[in-house]
Parts: structure tokens; sequence; C-alpha cells
């Protein structure tokens, strides 16, 4: 085994800060840009919402997969590896196998049933006030518990870069990210977001692909070296390359894994922010070659994070990456530092940055069109409003949003976003798949069986979270220090064991479901069943109701 490379003091900043702010600040330009020049089009709801679904299913697969590869993907999973080994790689094997979920059940349909939002599929068939009105508060929270992970990620980056020292720089530095994605909304809407996560998810794959062939050849290009390397590097030794350094050390833990799983493999496909992308395409075909072509893209930078997780728990360290702002989530940028220095650095947290700007802008727009669409237009006003004062409500809210998800994300900026994105997952497992396949598929589906799903899966995985470890009263044995969100060692209120909730929220979802359905009094609908049916499958009828 060759000798590790010597590991720099622990620090808070890498590289140099002007170097850093330049190479940011261009990235900002060009994508500002973009936005501005797709912004001309936005003359329409539909060319707001959907960017008037002129995408090809290349182009939004490639969006969609940049819209998926947030900074969980990037900064969270590699920091998961790096500290954990095996264990952190399940997050990524999880949210791969999720996309034939996907795939093979919600992409084509959903895009066949749909105009704007999950909600437009889910009151197909059933009284559209109260199910749209659940669906948006449904979605609107999703994105809130995602929005907390990207917005942590951005403070823990930026403030590693730019030297950012104290509780209130990086309180403001993730204000500043809030204020840039709640102008890139405003201004660009469903079009200029796409570009921008196309053009994000091309710099990622070759930045990580860059970063990984650099590693290998460290490693002399053998994978088996640079395991062996990782684990020689790591505390816990040869156990990194097994099952078990975080999931397997009681049996409890062996249970939250199984509630982890759950939340990935069936999250995505309740995602609203990824749902909402199958309404850029102009037809069903494309929308299934968007996911094929989302699931290629995903899969390869996955087999990328494995490299540079376990790069970084070889070249820079368990030490280092818990000294740096944001910890888990700094063990990518610190691995940039160490093989190429400030440029490579710079290039690579401008990619990070980009990831992050991509995703919220994405999940920011998405929940204003809910509130937007759903509740202000045909909940509050019937309708009766016009397509110009829609999406100007659509950007009030897409500001309201912000400042709630910096105020999230100032609380949330420790956590490893990885685990926060897989609350969000959790959430939306439990609150939005169950409804969204109980529609598609079974006729005797009511909106009673809908309001429960959706606020029963709903107000117990967020219950469960707020009563979790997560919240209060996880503490480091090592350093004494809090894992919670909640710094305060002396503060605990948990009762609920799990830091997932998946286990118990998602199947309590399925099950209120079907309880309320068989004991609701509502007549079904069989011709309103069969056409929707007709339409979800074959596409007929779809391009008339996306057509205005």
């Amino acid at each position: 085994m060759r000798t590790t490379i010597s590991l720099h003091a622990a620090t808070t900043t890498v590289g140099k800060p002007a170097v850093n702010i330049t190479i940011f600040a261009i990235f900002i330009v060009i994508t500002l840009a973009i936005v501005m020049r797709a912004a001309r089009q936005n003359r329409t709801a539909n060319e707001y919402y959907a960017a008037g679904r002129a995408f090809s299913g290349r182009q939004n697969g490639i969006a969609l997969s940049g819209d998926y590869l947030s900074a969980a993907s990037f900064l969270g999973i590699a920091g998961a590896i790096a500290l954990q080994g095996y264990d952190g790689f399940l997050y990524s094997i999880g949210f791969l196998v999720a996309w034939l979920v996907a795939l093979l059940l919600v992409a084509e349909l959903l895009r066949n049933t749909g105009r704007f939002t999950m909600a437009d599929v889910l009151s197909f068939r059933l009284r559209q006030g109260p199910v749209r009105t659940a669906a948006a508060i449904s979605t609107l929270c999703v994105s809130l518990f995602y929005l907390l992970a990207q917005m942590a990620g951005a403070g823990g980056l930026v403030n590693l870069l730019l030297g950012v020292e104290g509780t209130t720089g990086q309180d403001i530095t993730i204000a500043a990210v809030g204020i840039l994605m709640i102008i890139y909304v405003l201004v660009g809407g469903m079009k200029g977001t796409t570009w921008v996560q196309i053009i994000k998810a091309l710099l990622l794959i070759f930045g990580a692909g860059l970063m990984t062939v650099w590693v290998l050849s460290k490693a002399g290009f053998s994978l088996s070296a640079l395991l062996g390397d990782a684990a020689a590097a790591s505390p816990s030794g040869d156990a990194v390359l097994n099952p078990g350094v975080k999931y397997g050390v009681s049996d409890l833990a062996k249970i939250d894994f199984i509630s982890l799983s759950m939340a990935l493999v069936l999250g995505t496909a309740g995602l609203p922010h990824v749902l909402m992308r199958f309404y850029t395409v102009p037809s069903s075909k494309e929308a299934r070659r968007s996911v094929v072509w989302a699931i290629w893209v995903i899969g390869v930078f996955y087999l990328f994070t494995l490299v540079l997780g376990y790069g970084a728990m070889w070249l820079v360290g368990a030490e280092r990456i818990n000294a740096a702002p944001g910890k888990a989530n700094s063990a990518a940028p610190l691995l940039a530092y160490e093989l190429g220095g400030t440029l490579l650095l710079g290039f690579i947290a401008a990619v990070a940055f980009a990831t992050i700007l991509a995703v919220v802008a994405g999940l920011t727009i998405t929940a204003s069109a809910s509130f937007a669409h759903d509740v202000y237009s045909h909940v509050i006003k019937k309708g009766t409003i016009d397509a110009d004062a829609e999406v100007r409500v659509a950007r009030i809210t897409a500001v309201v949003i912000g400042l709630l998800a910096v105020i999230g994300g100032i609380y949330a900026k420790n956590q490893n976003i990885a685990f926060l994105v897989a609350l969000a997952f959790a959430v939306a497992a439990s609150a939005n798949l169950p409804t969204i396949l109980y529609s598609l598929f079974w006729s005797r589906f009511t909106t009673r069986g809908a309001l429960w799903s959706i606020y029963g899966g709903l107000a117990s995985s967020i219950l469960l979270i707020i009563f979790s470890p997560v919240v209060s009263g996880k503490v480091d044995p090592a350093t004494g220090l809090s894992l919670s969100m909640i710094s305060d060692t002396s503060v605990d209120f948990h009762w609920f064991g799990l830091d997932n909730p998946g286990i118990i929220s998602i199947p309590l979802a399925f099950l209120l479901g079907w309880l309320g359905s068989v004991t609701s009094r509502e007549e079904h609908n069989a011709e309103k069943f069969a056409e929707m049916e007709v339409r979800s499958l074959t596409g007929a009828g779809a391009e008339k109701a996306t057509a205005h």
C-alpha cells in the first residue's frame, strides 16, 4: 500500500478567495444572460410554467438530470462516502433505482393526463377545490424541505471558498444565494431555468469526470488500490469498504436504513419539481425519452461519486473534512483543491454553485406554479383569472418561498445535504406518490381517499421528522457536540427513534388512501376514469388539454 499524501492542517478556507469570487462572478453573469434571453418569450402561462413544451426528450432528459443531481448528489453523497464509505454510496444506489419507478409508473401517464402541475392529474376525476388545495400544500412542503438542503449546501460551499467565518457570515451567505435564486425564477421562468439546468448538468458531468480520472491516476488507475488506500486513511479502517459503518451499528440503525431506502426509491416519482419537467416536452414519447436520457446521465455521475468519495477519504481525510464549513458537504471542493489547486477548486465550486442555483430555481418555480395555478386560479378565482394575473401571483409566491428557504437554510446549514434531501424524498413518497398511483390506476379512488392520503402522509412524515433525532437530541459521542438541527445539546424532545420516517409514513399514506375511499359515499364516475385511463395510456386528448 502506498503512503497516503500528507494532509494540510485543518482550515476553514481553501484556495484564493479573489480567484473563487472571479470564477463565481463569471458564471453568474453568463447564466443570468441566458436567463434574460430566455425571458423574452415568457408571454403566457404555458411559456412561464412549461417553457412552451418546446424541449426535446434529450434536452429535457439532460435538464432532468441537472434538476435531480442536486447539491445532495455532488456535495452530500461525496461527503457521505468520504466519511462513511459503503454506507454513503447507498444514497447513490437509492437515487438511481428510483428512476425506474418514475419511468415505469408515472412519466408518460402523468404527461398525458396533466397540464402544468401534479394537481391537474389528481383533480382530473375528483373534486377540484379540496384536491388542488391539498396537492398545492404538499408541493409547497416538499419543495421547502428540498430547498433546505440546497441552501445548506450553498452556505457551506461559499463560506469555504470565500473564507467566511462565524455563523453571522454564513447566514448572510445563505441569504445572498436566496436572493440570486429569486432573480433567476422571476426573470427566466421555466425556459430560463431549463437552459441553466442543461448547462449545469453538462458542466457537472465534465467536472466530476475530470476529477474521477485525476483521482484514479493517483492510484495507478486501479480502483482496488484506491479503495485500499482510502481504507488505510480512514479512522474506521477496512470497515468503510463494507456495509455497516453507519447503518449497521445497531438494530435501530438497520431499520433506519430500510426506512431511508423506501424514501429514496419511492420519493423521486412524487417529487413535484421532477414531475413538472414532464410537461416541458411536446409528447408522451418525448417524456419517456427524457427519463431514459436522465437515467444514463445520472447513472454515469453516480459512478463518479464512488471514486470522488473514496478519493476524498484518501487524499483529504476525515479530520480536515469535519473541520471545514459544511463538514461532509465540503469533501468534494477540498478534493478538487488537493488535486488541482486554486483553479480546479474554483471551477468545481462554480459547478457546484450552478448545481445549487439550477435546482433551487426549479424547486421555486414548481412551488410557485402550484400555488398560483392550483390554489389561486382554480380554487380562489374558480378559473376566472387570466394567464397574466396567474403568472404575476406565481412570481410573488416565488419571492415568499425564497425567503422561507433562506430562513430554513440558516437553521439547517450544518446538516449533511444528502441526508436532508432524503427527508424531502420521504415527505414526497408519503404525501404524493400514493395519491398519484391511486388516481392513475384505481377506479374506486375518491376525493376523501385523496385528502386522507395527502394530508395523512404529509402530517405523519413531518410530525415524525420534528420529533426525531434529526431535530433534537442526537449527540456525537466522540465530541459531545449536537448532530441535530438544534445545536443546544440540552434541548431534547425527540421520541421517534429513526432519522427517516418513510417506513411508517409511506405505508400509512397508502392505507389512508384506501380507507378513505372505501368509507366514502362519493359515487364513482366510471366514464371519467375510463377517459383518464385512455388518455394516460394513449395520449388521446392530451394535446387538446395542453394547447391553451
